[in-house]
């Protein structure tokens, strides 16, 4: 992990084509500003988390579904025999 300190202002740049600017600060907390194209996916880390988790479920479940299309498809080529 690369660690910045970075003031009011002030900013990092992440590729070619994201910038991360600190706006303000109050307290403990601060205002990031960050600027990425439109195809770059710009998440909170607790959103990303849960976007991940949501598709990981996804797939199993697509997966499973497939599987049960699978062995009913068998069952009707049998019973058609």
């Amino acid at each position: 992990m690369l660690v910045l300190t970075r003031k009011l202002g002030e900013s990092i740049v992440i590729g070619n084509n994201v910038r991360v600017t600190i706006l303000e600060m109050q307290g403990k907390q601060i205002r990031l500003g960050i600027e990425a194209p439109p195809e770059v996916s710009v998440h909170r880390g607790e959103v990303y988390e849960r976007i991940e988790a949501e598709n990981r479920l996804a797939a199993e479940t697509a997966s499973t579904n497939l599987n049960d299309l699978r062995l009913a498809w068998k069952k009707k080529e049998k019973k058609d025999e």
